[in-house]
C-alpha cells in the first residue's frame, strides 16, 4: 500500500515534471523571461552593435562577391587543375581590368546623361504645362483647369519653400556627407580582402563551425549549413543575374524605341528588379514621368517596352535562371516583402527573402528533430480486426 508521500509526489510529478502542456509553457515562459532580461541589459550590447555596424557591411558584400565567384573558382580547380590561389588571383586581375574599362567608359556616358537630365529638365517642365493647358482649353474642363492652375502655383511655392530649407540644410550635412563616403570607400577597400581569403580558405568554414559542435549533432548541422549555403548561393546569383539581363533588356528596348536616358533608366530598372513581383514596376515610374515630357506616344511605347520585357523575364529568364529554388509560394513572398519593407525599408525589401528563406530552413530542421524526438507526431496503429474474409 503506497504512503501519503509517495501519492503527493506522484501528483507533483504527474500535473508538472510529467505534462508536456506544462513543461511547453514553462519553457515558453523562459524564452520570454530571457527576452525581456536582454531589453533591460541592452545597453551592455551597444559597443557590440558599433562593432557589428562596422564589421557587417564589408562582410556581406564579400558574401556576396563570394557566392558569385566561388564557383568559377571551383571549375577552374576541378576541371583544369589550376591552384586556388592562382585561380583567385587571376578572377581577380580579370575583375580589375572590367572595373578599370567600365569606370572609363560607362562612367562619363553616364554622367552626360545626368547632366543633360538635370539640364533639360525645366524644358520637360515647361512643355508639359503647355500641353496640360491646351487639354484643360476645353470648355467642359473649365472647373478642373482653374483647379489645376492654383494647383500649379502652390505647388511652385512649396518647391521654392523646399529649396530654401534645403540650401541651409546641404552645408550642415556636408560632413555626414564626408563620413558616408569615406565608409563607402573603406567597405570597398576591405571587401576585396575578406573576400580573397573567404574564396581561398573555402573548404575550411565549415570544419572550423562544426568542430565546436557536440559530435550527435555534427551531422545535422552540417547538412543545415550546407543547405543554408546552398539556398542563399541560389537566390544571390539567381537575383544577380536576372537583374543584370533585365538592365540589358530595358536599355535595348529604349534603345529601339528611342527614349532618353536609355542607360540610366536601364540600370535603375535592374537595380529595383531585385525587389521581388513589384521591382519592375516601380523601375517603370521614372521611365513613364520621362516618357510624358518627351511626348504622349513615348508612354504608349515604353509600356510596349515594359510588357515585351515581362514577358521574356517571367516566361524565359527567370525560369531558367532562378525557377523556384526558394520554395516560397507567391502569397508568403509578399507577406514578407511588406512586412520587410515596413520595418526596415528598401533594406529590407532586397535582404528579406533570404534572411526568410535562413529562418524557414533551421525551422525545418527543428521542427524534424521534434518529430523525431516525441511521440506526439507517431501515427496511430491501425487495429484491423478479424473477420471471417481475412480467415480466408
Amino acid at each position: 500500500m503506497k504512503s501519503q508521500h509517495d501519492n503527493e509526489k506522484s501528483w507533483f510529478y504527474r500535473l508538472f515534471l510529467n505534462n508536456r502542456a506544462t513543461v511547453i509553457l514553462f519553457n515558453i515562459f523562459l524564452l520570454f523571461l530571457i527576452i525581456f532580461v536582454f531589453t533591460k541589459i541592452q545597453s551592455v550590447f551597444n559597443p557590440l552593435w558599433g562593432i557589428l555596424n562596422i564589421i557587417l557591411p564589408p562582410v556581406l558584400l564579400a558574401l556576396v562577391l563570394y557566392y558569385l565567384i566561388n564557383p568559377l573558382i571551383n571549375v577552374l580547380e576541378r576541371k583544369f587543375n589550376i591552384n586556388r590561389v592562382i585561380s583567385i588571383s587571376f578572377v581577380f586581375v580579370i575583375i580589375a581590368i572590367l572595373l578599370v574599362w567600365g569606370v572609363m567608359s560607362l562612367i562619363p556616358f553616364l554622367q552626360n546623361q545626368i547632366d543633360s537630365l538635370i539640364k533639360n529638365w525645366p524644358q520637360y517642365w515647361t512643355s508639359v504645362n503647355n500641353s496640360l493647358d491646351k487639354l484643360l482649353d476645353d470648355p467642359k474642363l473649365g472647373y478642373f483647369k482653374k483647379n489645376f492652375e492654383g494647383s500649379d502655383g502652390s505647388i511652385s511655392a512649396h518647391l521654392q519653400d523646399a529649396l530654401k530649407k534645403m540650401a541651409p540644410s546641404a552645408f550642415n550635412n556636408i560632413g555626414s556627407a564626408v563620413g558616408i563616403v569615406t565608409n563607402i570607400v573603406v567597405i570597398l577597400l576591405t571587401a576585396p580582402f575578406i573576400l580573397f581569403f573567404m574564396l581561398k580558405d573555402d573548404k575550411k568554414f565549415k570544419q572550423s563551425i562544426l568542430k565546436y559542435v557536440p559530435t550527435k549533432l555534427k551531422k545535422s548541422t552540417g547538412e543545415t549549413l550546407s543547405e543554408i549555403s546552398q539556398s542563399l548561393s541560389s537566390y544571390i546569383t539567381g537575383q544577380l543575374t536576372v537583374a543584370f539581363w533585365v538592365a540589358v533588356m530595358f536599355f535595348v528596348g529604349y534603345l529601339i524605341i528611342g527614349q532618353k536616358y536609355a542607360l540610366v533608366l536601364g540600370i535603375i530598372a535592374g537595380i529595383l528588379n531585385l525587389i521581388p513581383y513589384v521591382g519592375s514596376t516601380l523601375a517603370l515610374i521614372p521611365s513613364l514621368v520621362i516618357a510624358a515630357f518627351v511626348a504622349p506616344s513615348m508612354i504608349l511605347k515604353v509600356l510596349i517596352v515594359f510588357v515585351v520585357e515581362q514577358t521574356i523575364e517571367t516566361r524565359v529568364v527567370s525560369p531558367i535562371i532562378v525557377g523556384n529554388k526558394m520554395q516560397m509560394h507567391p502569397v508568403t513572398t509578399i507577406l514578407v516583402l511588406l512586412v520587410s519593407a515596413g520595418m526596415y525599408g528598401l533594406v529590407g525589401m532586397i535582404a528579406g527573402i533570404p534572411i526568410f528563406a535562413i529562418l524557414k530552413i533551421l525551422f525545418v530542421r527543428v521542427f524534424e528533430w521534434v518529430k523525431k524526438n516525441n511521440d506526439w507526431y507517431d501515427e496511430p496503429e491501425v487495429i484491423i480486426e478479424e473477420t471471417e474474409d481475412t480467415k480466408k
